[in-house]
């Protein structure tokens, strides 16, 4: 099933001329290389899989795409396991995974590193389109059914505590008011809306998922967060500070012009990862634009204007291969370097922090569980004094 995947952008690799940009002849590339992605009705499996045949294409090695949908086993597949060499997550989603935030917290923690922009996916809350609820303002009552997707824990967060705030709720009084439906996948989770199981889901509006959801016959509306509502993003941004506030441009036509979120999702590699490879590929996204950018709407969202909009903001180091690249390209300044430099110190600090917390509870006999209330006392213990990651404004 997986090697079938690469082949999904076959038609696309007849128009695809090898001779793009040349290659350097003294690099060779490995046998294979493996991405990683979210499952496989989501935008991130398909536009991965518009471009993967056209690298094989070039350069002779096994591309092979994997769909995880749980986030905390991607990303332990991919750190832990090292069973890819690049793996496509939201900014939201490592910068838990390094903070140890809620299913996070027992996971060991590894660095990681950016290594190009995917894409600014488009979020929203979305609801049937015959539902009561209006407006987001409309979830502030008794009774509400809320989509809890369990695989991810920043997708939970922003249930139980960002949508919350935005609403002026706190937790608490949302726990108590809503009733929130457990969901093990973002495809089941997005389903729920259709199929009645609640009345509003996270959604991307991007994902084959929705746009299956789009063609129900009672259709989809997704429910605005006006960008002039201060009050209720200063709430929202507390719980999700990597969130980016926007109005909707792309998605599903429902979707647009809604005022809603964006969260920016990217390749991601572990600095073991061979850095000239890494260096190659930068090069090859670079130079192989113009040829996959149509194989998928997403894929457009890999230009290097995306992806130096990305880096202006970014709190997250970037791979040595590809500052390498940008470097050569002109993309990359004596002010990149500083930054980055901070921002591999912040990451190296949260990762000794966390090392260290894991270490004590282990001594002390203490489970490591992310609901274990003496192991969380630990952890905030030695994180308490460190800066999280939040976007650089």
């Amino acid at each position: 099933m997986m090697r079938k995947s690469v082949f999904l952008g076959f038609f696309a690799v007849l128009a695809f001329s090898a001779t793009a940009f040349a290659q350097d002849k003294d690099f060779k590339w490995p046998p294979m290389l493996r991405v990683a992605t979210p499952s496989a009705q989501t935008g991130s499996f398909a536009s991965t899989n518009g471009w993967a045949p056209m690298l094989q294409e070039f350069t002779g090695m096994m591309v092979r795409v994997v769909p995880e949908d749980s986030e905390v086993r991607r990303y332990m597949r991919f750190t832990n396991g090292k069973e890819f060499e690049l793996v496509s997550t939201s900014i939201a989603e490592h910068a838990y995974a390094t903070m140890g935030n809620n299913g996070y917290a027992s996971v060991k923690p590894v660095p990681v590193r950016v290594v190009w922009h995917h894409n600014d996916t488009p979020w929203g809350w979305a609801v049937r389109g015959d539902s009561k609820y209006k407006t987001i303002y409309d979830l502030k009552q008794k009774g509400v059914r809320v989509a809890l997707s369990t695989q991810s824990p920043p997708m939970m967060k922003a249930a139980q505590e960002a949508l919350p705030a935005f609403i002026g709720w706190t937790k608490e009084e949302a726990a108590a008011n809503w009733t929130f439906v457990p969901v093990g996948s973002y495809a089941e989770g997005a389903r729920s809306i259709p199929d009645g199981k609640a009345d509003v889901a996270y959604v991307a509006t991007i994902s084959s998922i929705t746009q299956e959801m789009e063609a129900h016959p009672k259709g989809l509306r997704w429910l605005p967060m006006p960008l002039d509502d201060n009050k209720g993003w200063e709430g929202y941004l507390q719980h999700r500070p990597t969130a980016i506030p926007t109005t909707l441009d792309f998605g599903v036509k429902s979707s647009i012009g809604v005022d809603s979120i964006s969260s920016n999702f990217i390749y991601w590699t572990r600095p073991d990862v061979d850095q000239e490879m890494i260096y190659h590929l930068a090069k090859w996204f670079h130079g192989s634009f113009d040829q996959y950018k149509d194989t998928h709407g997403l894929s457009k969202r890999m230009s290097m204007k995306h992806f130096r909009n990305f880096l202006n903001h970014s709190p997250f180091p970037v791979a040595e291969g590809t500052v390498k690249y940008l470097k050569e390209i002109g993309e990359w300044t004596a002010k990149d370097d500083k930054w980055n430099e901070e921002m591999t110190q912040k990451m190296d600090r949260w990762i000794e922090a966390r090392t260290a917390a894991m270490k004590e509870a282990k001594d002390k006999g203490v489970k490591l569980h992310w609901q274990d209330k003496e192991y969380l006392d630990i952890l905030e213990k030695h994180t308490k004094d460190l800066e999280i990651f939040k976007t650089r404004l």
